[in-house]
This record gives structure tokens, sequence and C-alpha cells, in this order.
């Protein structure tokens, strides 16, 4: 088949068929040496240019950037811009395992680690889009001054590091501070791991972290009505539901948020989640109470509604570049509870509901220690045990709920008995995705 050029994006990758017979390329029409290699099983994002020495070329090579099943697009075409200007360097922006020998100590830019710990370590292991989105904001917005530094001079002076620190602490907070600087420490140490001839000691090393506590910010059964009440109010149905079903599953809002019609099994009660913290190795089944089926029939029904296109693709879309819900922050003053609030608030309900800690780690797909623990089979007690004691949290839950929605017109409006089937019209959205 003969190259395609297309602008590769997430719509546009989705839609390309796989190989029936060899690969073929879809090059981009946006970034020259940016294409897809797509063959039988799996698509391949790519690079290729020109490597040259002493402004002659020396070679042409191509590198892998990643398994479009496990990065998006958009990461994707950021990484493939990295290796672009490495090798317009004179450098080859793989590991050196894989490819040509890192330069000199002294030469490694910050950027080219991070590049190197990108593909070599997160990509490769298959961390998620949000860990690799975070980190990306930590080097590339945090530490973008000292992109083009060498590692070892930063290493070489830890105090202009301990004094970034206290920067970012004050212009962002200290969890930010404390979260970006171990993500230098980690470039570091991988980088150094590759190239012996850098500093032993790392950047990091003189840093005064800030203290961090563990926010308690979990709602008891006291709290719930009110919270409901909040919620119910929202002009946005969609954003609604997906707050609520935040607080009855317990997940991580950024995985949630990507949750798509096929992945419901409404026959298993099962939502799949297909890429947790952790990536797509640690995707897992939440089992779904009768209170979160009908969260979840809702939201599909006003999807269809309001967006009849992308709500075939996303069970939570929004007019966003990624079409699903991008953002689940809320004014204080609208919804006192959301985002990790909410999964705070759903361990705090589980130890009211009775479920042991193991029981509400493994609903959490959360790692449980021990040696023990490596012997319990999840998937095994999903069926009957888990789902059994999802359905004491959300009990619990709405056996303080249920007595007034017969008394609150806007409770009785949102979860009152048969609302979900009379959903054939809805609201504008709000604006904010």
């Amino acid at each position: 088949m003969a190259d395609l050029r297309v602008s590769l994006n997430e719509k546009a990758v989705a839609r390309l068929p796989l190989a029936t017979d060899g690969q073929y390329k879809v090059r981009d029409t946006d970034l020259k040496g940016f294409y897809l290699l797509i063959g039988k099983r799996r698509r391949t994002y790519m690079i290729q240019g020109d490597l040259r020495q002493q402004g002659k070329r020396a070679a042409s090579i191509k590198v892998s950037v990643g398994d479009a099943e496990q990065m998006s697009a958009r990461d994707a075409r950021t990484t493939a811009k990295t290796y672009l200007v490495e090798i317009s360097r004179g450098r080859h922006p793989k590991a050196p395992e894989e490819a040509a020998p890192l330069p000199l100590g002294a030469e490694v830019t910050l950027r080219v680690a991070w590049a190197r710990y990108l593909e070599g370590h997160m990509i490769r292991k298959g961390r998620s889009e949000n860990t690799i989105r975070n980190y990306r904001t930590h080097v590339e917005k945090n530490f973008e001054e000292w992109l083009d530094l060498p590692v070892a001079e930063l290493a070489n002076d830890p105090a202009r590091v301990a004094d970034m620190h206290e920067k970012i602490s004050k212009e962002n907070g200290p969890y930010q501070a404390n979260t970006s600087m171990r993500t230098l420490r980690a470039i570091y140490n991988y980088i150094r791991k590759k190239h012996r001839a850098l500093p032993v000691y790392n950047p990091v090393d003189g840093v005064d972290w800030n203290k961090e506590e563990r926010r308690n910010t979990g709602m008891g059964l006291a709290d719930i009505v009110g919270w409901l009440e909040q919620l119910a109010a929202f002009e946005n149905p969609i954003r609604r539901e997906f707050h609520l079903l935040t607080l009855l599953s317990g997940c991580r809002p950024a995985a949630l948020k990507e949750a798509k019609p096929e992945h419901i099994d409404f026959r298993r009660r099962v939502l799949h989640i297909a890429t947790p913290k952790g990536g797509a190795k640690r995707a897992f089944d939440i089992p779904l109470s009768r209170e979160m089926m009908g969260c979840l029939v809702r939201a599909l029904r006003y999807s269809r509604v309001l967006y009849p296109r992308l709500s075939r693709e996303w069970v939570f879309p929004a007019e966003s570049s990624s079409g699903h819900m991008s953002e689940q922050r809320e004014e204080r003053s609208e919804l006192s509870k959301w985002g990790n609030d909410l999964r705070q608030s759903y361990r705090t309900l589980a130890t009211a509901a009775g479920l042991s800690e193991i029981d509400a780690k493994l609903l959490m797909n959360h790692a449980i220690p021990g040696v023990n623990s490596g012997y319990i089979t999840r998937h095994k007690l999903l069926e009957n045990h888990l789902r059994a004691q999802q359905q004491a949290i959300s009990s619990v839950i709405f056996a303080t709920v249920t007595p007034q929605i017969s008394k609150s017109e806007v409770l009785s409006g949102w979860l009152g008995v048969g609302v979900a089937r009379r959903v054939t019209a809805a609201p504008t959205p709000q604006s904010h995705v």
C-alpha cells in the first residue's frame, strides 16, 4: 500500500485499519518526519530524520516513539518533536542499549535525559497518559529554564536545585514542589545508570522537603444529603452523574473520565477501567451496585441527547479536544467535595459499611502489601463477594438519602423513581468541560 498522509490525531488514528499484509505508513501532514507504522497487529508512532555530523548527513535513522494503543497522538507528537530536535543536533534520541552511545557526561542535558526516561522507562513500562502528563508538566514547565543545561551541572550545584524547590513551593505550592523534585531525582537516577561518568550525587540531595500531610477531606454519612442537594442543582447532568459515580465507585477521576460505553457490561454488572494509574497492566473491573447502574444509565441517556456523536465513544462526553470530560474541578461554593475528596469519602464510607481493609483495597484497585496477599485472585472474588461489598457501600450511602428524596423537589427530580426512563431532553451543559 502506498504511504498515506493525514493529520495524525486520535480520531484519524482510530479510523485507520490494521494491515492485511505486511505494513504501511501514514505520514503526518503537520510534522515532517513523524508517521504511524501500521502492521497486522499494532500501530506504532515513529520518526525518521537525518543524523548529521560536522554539517554532513551521516545516516538516516528511524526511531520508535510508542505504541498507539498505549500513547495518545498528542503525547506521541510532543515526544516526536523532542526526538527530532535531538537528531537535528547530531544525537540519537534512544537509550544506549538500543542505539548510539550517550554523549559525554558533561553534555547530557535535562532535555535529553527526560526524553530517554520518557521512552526507556515510562512508555516502555506502560505508564498511564495521566502519569506521563504530570511528569511532563514537572519537567517542561517547572524546569523549563533548565532543559538545555547539562544534568552534571545541576548535580554539582545542589544549592541551585534547592532554590528552585523553594521557588516552586511559593508559586505552585508545597506538594507540586515535592513531586517535581521527585521527578527530577528519578530522571537523574535513570540517566546515571546509563552513563557512570555523571556525578554520583543526585541533584535533589540538597532539597529540604516540604512537610506533606494526608488530606482529610472525606465526607461522613451526615454530609451526604447536603452534598447531593448541591450536586442536584447542577445544570450539566453529565457532570452531575460523573461526580456521583466517583463517590459510589471510589475510582480515580482521571480513569473514570475515559470510560467508554463498551467498557460497561450490564449483564455482568461491571465497569472496565482500561487505563488506571499504573497503566494498562493495572486494568481492572469495578463491580456495579444497583445505584451505580442507575447512575450509568442516566449518564448514557443524557449523553445521547446532548452529544449524539460523542456519546458513541464516551460515557461522559464534552466539547473538549479529547471528546470527553477533561476537568473535574468545580467551584467550592457550588460543590464542596469533588475529585480526591470523593475517593477519601468512599474509603471512609466503606468502613461505615463494615468492609474489611482488604476488600476496600481490592475495590479501589490498591496494591495489597504482604506475602499472603499475593495469593488473592481478584477476579475470582469479583462476581459475588466484591459486588456484595460494593452494594453494601451504596446501600449505606442511600439509606441516608432515600427518606429525603420525597421531601426535596430537587432530589426527587434527579433520583426519584423512574427518572432515568423519562430522560428525553436535557438542559444545555455548562461551558466548562
